[in-house]
């Protein structure tokens, strides 16, 4: 619903952002509690947060993602299920970067010794037994020529670069259990179409949250003012750093956990092919394993007559600012050097995702500023038992994944449900 007047209304549960946290505690409250009252609340004009699915007339009706895209940890996602229970398709071809996957590589030498410095990396990371926390950059071996393609990886994993992530919460960083699977009509309409049974309003940005009274919330949106029994706050770190919504009485351990887990930036280009029966289908490509300004390159998801270009950390941020123009020539530069200087003649920009620039989220997904993995927790702590928060970057080891927003918005509403008993 867009355009109504919530001025005067209550409910028992108002849910502050319509992603996959806050879509997966509205749809969990309606089975553990049919009889309380709730609303979704959402600032934009659409439901799915960072799961955004377009499907551009012009390239056929295919369903691009332009953000999360993968069921990580598939066989233990929990919409793995929820996709095969609402009728949508679970692909499980093996993703091309994985075993039984197709990667596509120039220098298969520099591939293996680049991939040999890359798991050194991680067992370091996964082995870290310092009384401190560090920045990830303080694990990499001086002098290792493929330090660039690490650089790479972990832009790719956290959305920022190396020096400012934490040791530690890379190190508890577990997806599940599986490989990495697809949904074909897309991630963003999996979320979507999940949150069809729930009362939902478009265009309702919350700016304040008044829980001074004993007994209700009031929430003020730009839809009028709504009272309601407990709330759930499921909405990016980076609004909340910002105080985009303001707390009455104020929450500055709140706003400082938020602040100490900033999104990353990870953006997609879709580059049009004119003749895309020239490449093969679900094969990946790394734009290089020398510089850690690069993007990995996905050929023809489904078989779409696109490439999918996806660009992390400051890389995202500098083509974010200078447009879909600029994010174009890099890719093409970076392919020409695969496929010769003839692919340029066979590729247009499509559509382009621009996080950072997305007013009402900020960014990709969280990662912790070194010493600040503890913040989840402190992120995550109900509040007085009437605030709850939820959100992937509530989550201790499955952040940056829809799956891990969802948990965290299952367990708010189970709360929820506890509370209001």
């Amino acid at each position: 619903m867009s355009g109504e007047t919530l001025a005067g209304g209550s409910v028992d549960v108002a849910i502050i952002g319509g992603g996959a946290a806050g879509v997966g505690a509205a749809r969990r409250l309606q089975v553990l509690r049919p009889d309380l009252s709730l609303v979704l609340l959402e600032a934009s004009d659409r439901i799915g947060g960072r799961a955004r699915t377009v499907q551009p007339p012009e390239l056929g009706g295919f369903a691009l993602d332009l953000g999360c895209g993968w069921l990580h940890g598939a066989r233990t996602n929990a919409w793995t299920g929820i996709a095969e229970e609402i009728g949508l398709t679970v692909d499980r071809t093996p993703a091309p970067w994985s075993e039984g996957g197709r990667q596509l590589r120039r220098d298969d030498s520099d591939a293996k010794a680049a991939r040999i410095a890359a798991n050194e990396f991680f067992e370091r990371i996964y082995a870290y037994d310092g009384e401190e926390d560090a920045a990830l950059s303080a694990l990499l071996a001086a002098d290792n020529p493929w330090n660039g393609y690490i650089q790479a990886l972990g832009a790719f994993l956290t959305g920022a670069e190396l020096d400012r992530s934490s040791v530690i919460d890379q190190s508890r960083y577990d997806p599940g259990q599986g490989p990495d699977w697809r949904v074909p009509q897309g991630y963003g309409t999996l979320v979507a179409t999940y949150a069809a049974p729930v009362t939902v309003h478009t265009g309702a940005e919350v700016r304040r949250i008044d829980h001074s009274a004993v007994d209700h919330i009031v929430l003020s949106t730009a839809m009028g003012d709504l009272r309601a029994k407990a709330v759930i706050i499921a909405v990016s770190t980076n609004i909340l750093a910002a105080e985009r919504i303001a707390f009455w009485p104020p929450l500055p351990d709140k706003v400082e956990a938020a602040s100490q887990l900033p999104l990353g930036l990870a953006n997609k280009l879709f580059l049009q092919l004119r003749t895309p029966e020239v490449f093969p289908a679900d094969a990946h490509i790394l734009g290089s394993y020398h510089s850690g300004r690069t993007a990995g390159y996905q050929l023809r998801p489904f078989g779409a007559p696109v490439i999918e270009a996806y660009f992390a950390g400051d890389l995202a941020h500098d083509l974010e600012r200078e447009g879909i123009g600029a994010a174009f020539d890099f890719s093409v530069e970076q392919l020409k050097r695969f496929f010769g200087s003839g692919i340029e003649g066979m590729l247009s920009p499509a559509v382009m995702s621009s996080w950072a620039s997305e007013p009402f989220v900020g960014g990709s997904y969280s990662y912790a500023v070194p010493g600040a993995s503890d913040q989840r927790q402190v992120l995550a702590a109900p509040h007085d038992q009437r605030l709850f928060f939820a959100g992937e970057a509530c989550s201790r080891m499955r952040y940056s994944t829809a799956h891990g927003a969802y948990e965290t918005g299952s367990a708010a509403a189970e709360a929820v449900a506890k509370t209001l008993a």
